[in-house]
């Protein structure tokens, strides 16, 4: 705490600004007659500023008395409205930030002499740093995380940490990760599978929802990252290319335990990487292909396990890991006419890993090997997804109609070989697992735009059934519990409702939704199995969300915001096969898992200034039924099983800031600084697997945080650099505590041939620091661990814009 408080008065007296960067929308309107109310063709329709003195836009209406602005900013105006034979009217016009689109709706002119009165029109835009409901990041402008994949991208993102391959915001790794607004198996349905192999390169920006509104699914409690891919907007043929090449394990960080194979060292990555976009008016074609190939030391844990009886185990796994993940995205938009647009897109992704792994394990005084276990992991895993979207735009824009159907096509199929050495005997084993995993999702979505807000609604049904086969093959004197196979299938039926209504005046901006969903899931699983029987839940819940902010001033503005979510067990949660990446602990699933049921409340202050901004966030989250593995042991066994349970009630409390300020015309920074406090309370559990034993916890709680600094250079007008700290302090985990992590990551980039071309260096965990410490008590024993794996990286990448 005394590094993270010495950080954040360090960085207080520096200063960055990141001025707000304004969307653009649409107003649009009806001119009519005020005596026989018919159209009036031809009126000129101009917005000035606030003052009349300052031409901003104009349009004509057309033979309907339509008319749209486009291309308007945020803040206050003057509209016009004039033509000959009638009296001029002129209006004051408010745009606030609040939707892309404004209806003022009639607009009614007198004939000559007729006196108007005045009508105060209100409109709405969302814009980057105006609403408070999500932060938005392009990732052009992260320089350090340059060339790697989509979850190294995350991890210097205000409020965002990374933790054992998972995503937390705001300490909570029960995140939803969206493709476009959409569930995709490459990011998981449920979880957050397959982040670390997706590169970057293909991403344009990356949104953080802390308290996401009922038009997204309910699943989530601790927020959705929405990846936004690239997409061209000029006309014409245009594209993107680039390559990126890197080396991480630059040196070895903690050297291996006696008798096993070498770990990874000078590890390479190359990232090749297309972009393209064909436009012209009723078309929009585009393409994107990425491969990803790495080697990675993808794990070096060292643990001591200590046990009642005073015996202790020292342990080592290190794990070597090939991958290589190809993803393209090829899709096209067509116009069909001034109204009726239809898409239709298709992704595929290939991936493939080959893990080698060793783990020994040794008395406690290191004089005899207990056991070498060593791996051999061949997996693919194949997705593909089909989406076909209509979209009906009415004459008022941003009034719409719309809707989708998805289906996504995932297969995860597993080989594993093990060689199990003891000192009296050699076993070989195996095991297979293939699972197919089927999603469809239909959608509907109305929008209509009102005179200070809008109405969403909106529909959406999903069907996901996951068929998955585990096949054991047990050698001499097999540890592998070969009874735990068989078949098991995965069902669930999602039906959804949900409507949302935004509002805004010049003080109040107010959003108030509710989505109700009924699931009804079913885990069907081999009869003959040891331990589980078939199993699921089924519920009707609904889950408003509610949204206010007060506009003390032009720079000033106070938000306070209500939402409800749920996280459902995902399929690999209640999966009923142990896994045995590591020979002594091994994780199981549960099919008797529940949902857990989140709270979430939140105030928060934004401030803006000429050269940056700082927001401050409170929040609160309280969960029921909390999900989590707890690890135990049974009998005399020293084996540790961690399985999935409901423990309970947790709660997660903190204070968030963000400060964006510009030093001078080649330094800003943007500071990122969480603290808060988490708690678990006591609960009693019933393990069943490999037998029925129950386990009971004390309460645990904690005051943790994290501290990000995000230092961006102007070295001149075509280079820039970045340096990024990122503290994370110790917090709580199930059944212990993880110690507190520090990296440095500092990238140069530069801009050539004339703006077309791009180089770029940089480097991650810079001073190879990034080691995760943990500890954990069980029932009968505790074990330390430390996991060296693989953190520093360096690389460097060219691409061309055409």
């Amino acid at each position: 705490m005394r590094i993270f408080l010495c950080l954040l008065l360090v960085s207080l007296k520096l200063t960055q600004g990141v001025l707000a960067q304004e969307q653009k929308i649409k107003i649009s309107g009806k001119v009519l007659d005020k005596i026989t109310l018919h159209p009036i063709s031809f009126a000129n329709v101009i917005l000035n500023t606030k003052d009349g003195q300052r031409f901003i836009t104009g349009t004509i209406s057309d033979e309907k008395g339509l008319f749209t602005l486009t291309e308007i900013i945020p803040g206050d105006y003057n509209l016009e409205v004039r033509l000959i034979g009638y009296e001029t009217q002129y209006k004051p016009l408010f745009i606030g930030s609040n939707s892309p689109y404004l209806n003022i709706g009639d607009v009614l002119l007198n004939e000559t002499l007729q006196e108007l009165q005045a009508v105060e029109v209100i409109g709405v835009q969302e814009g980057l740093n105006q609403k408070m409901d999500k932060k938005t990041y392009s990732l052009a402008t992260n320089i350090s995380q340059s060339g790697g994949s989509i979850l190294q991208a995350m991890q210097n993102l205000p409020g965002v940490s990374i933790q054992d391959g998972k995503i937390q915001i705001r300490g909570n790794d029960r995140v939803a990760v969206l493709i476009d607004g959409k569930q995709t198996a490459l990011t998981g349905f449920g979880n957050q599978a397959g982040l670390d192999n997706l590169p970057s390169s293909s991403v344009e920006r990356i949104e953080i929802i802390n308290n996401p509104s009922a038009k997204y699914d309910s699943n989530g409690n601790g927020g959705i990252i929405n990846i936004i891919l690239k997409k061209e907007e000029k006309e014409g043929f245009n594209g993107k290319v680039g390559l990126a090449l890197g080396q991480g394990a630059l040196w070895e960080k903690e050297a291996n335990l006696p008798g096993i194979r070498s770990q990874y060292v000078r590890t390479p990555k190359i990232n090749p990487s297309v972009n393209l976009n064909y436009r012209n008016k009723n078309i929009n074609f585009f393409l994107t292909a990425d491969n990803l190939y790495t080697q990675t030391l993808n794990k070096n844990e060292f643990v001591t396990r200590e046990y009642e009886d005073g015996s202790a185990i020292h342990q080592q796994l290190k794990r070597n890991r090939n991958t290589n993940f190809f993803t393209s995205n090829l899709g096209l938009d067509w116009k069909i006419d001034p109204t009726n647009t239809l898409t239709i897109s298709g992704l595929f992704g290939s991936e493939k890993i080959i893990d080698k792994g060793d783990q020994p394990f040794f008395t406690k005084d290191y004089s005899e090997r207990l056991r070498l276990w060593q791996f051999l992991e061949d997996e693919i895993k194949t997705t593909v997804m089909g989406s076909l979207a209509f979209s009906h735009q009415y004459v008022d824009p941003g009034h719409t109609l719309s809707a989708a159907l998805n289906y996504t096509f995932h297969r995860e199929d597993e080989q594993y070989f093990f060689t199990n050495t003891l000192p009296t005997l050699i076993g070989e084993d195996a095991f297979k697992l293939l699972s197919d995993e089927n999603v469809v999702d239909a959608t509907f979505d109305f929008v209509k735009p009102q005179r200070n807000g809008r109405y969403e609604a909106g529909f959406k049904i999903r069907r996901r059934w996951i068929p998955t086969n585990m096949q054991f093959f047990p050698g001499l004197n097999s540890p592998v519990d070969s009874l735990a196979g068989g078949p098991a299938t995965y069902k669930e039926t999602i039906p959804a409702v949900y409507g949302n209504y935004t509002y805004e005046t010049k003080k109040i901006d107010a959003e108030l939704g509710l989505r109700v969903e009924y699931v009804n899931l079913k885990y069907e699983v081999n009869p003959n199995h040891p331990t589980y029987t078939s199993d699921g839940y089924s519920y009707f819940q609904p889950f408003p969300n509610s949204r206010i902010s007060y506009k003390i001033d032009g720079n000033n503005r106070i938000t306070g915001s209500y939402n409800r979510r749920v996280d459902r067990p995902n399929e690999v949660d209640i999966r009923i096969f142990p896994k045995y990446d590591d020979a002594e602990i091994i994780k199981v699933g549960n099919p008797a898992l529940k949902p857990q049921f989140t709270n979430a409340l939140e105030l928060g202050w934004k401030t803006v200034w000429n050269s940056g901004s700082l927001y401050l966030a409170s929040y609160h989250r309280s969960v029921n039924g909390t999900i989590t593995r707890i690890s135990t042991t049974y009998g005399s066994s020293n084996l540790i099983y961690a399985i999935f349970q409901n423990a309970g009630k947790s709660y997660n409390s903190g204070i968030e800031i963000i400060y964006d300020q510009d030093i001078n015309k080649w330094y800003s920074f943007d500071l990122n600084l969480l603290g808060y406090k988490n708690q678990i309370e006591a609960y009693s559990v019933e393990n069943l697997y490999p037998y029925p034993h129950t386990f009971d916890a004390t309460k645990q709680e904690i005051f943790s945080g994290n501290f990000k600094l995000n230092s961006k250079f102007k070295f001149s007008e075509s280079t820039a650099g970045q340096l990024t700290i990122i503290y994370l302090a110790p917090d709580i985990i199930p059944q212990g505590k993880i110690k507190h992590r520090f990296s440095l990551d500092m990238g140069i980039k530069k801009t050539i041939q004339k703006g077309k071309g791009e180089l770029f260096v940089n480097a991650t965990d810079l001073l190879n620091t990034m080691v995760i410490y943990k500890t954990i008590n069980g029932n009968n024993f505790s074990y330390t661990s430390a996991d060296y794996y693989e953190t520093q990286v360096l690389r460097t990448g060219y691409n061309y814009n055409f």
